[in-house]
């Protein structure tokens, strides 16, 4: 399985930004997508989940703020992000697995960057 990021970038606070990523070789083993951030110095941490049935999962820090969705024919994962904030400023990762958490799959990341 590859994932491949896209849509990072500079944007200034209270601007928006679409995040993609573009799977392959996914059968089943990708039912659950996913992002994940990491700023520096700081812990990589969960922003959102989507499953196969539609299902989602968002960390409190983005709820209301941040969309997940994922189109199951094309196996490509998308994130809107609305309303930034400086602390979003983080390098931001796609990821899959066959089970929800438990991520086997990795991108390399796309960076993220708001100005205040």
């Amino acid at each position: 399985v590859q994932l491949v990021e896209s849509g990072g970038g500079l944007v200034q606070a209270g601007g928006s930004l679409r995040l993609s990523c573009a799977a392959s070789g996914c059968i089943s083993n990708c039912n659950a997508m996913g992002w994940y951030r990491q700023a520096p110095g700081k812990e990589r941490e969960f922003v959102a989940e989507i499953r196969s049935d539609g299902r989602t999962y968002y960390a409190d820090s983005v709820k209301g703020r941040f969309t997940i969705s994922r189109d199951n024919a094309k196996i490509t994962l998308s994130l809107q992000m609305n309303s930034l904030k400086s602390e979003d400023t983080a390098m931001y990762y796609c990821a899959a697995g066959p089970v929800s958490f438990k991520y086997e799959y990795w991108g390399q990341g796309t960076q993220v960057t708001v100005s205040s």
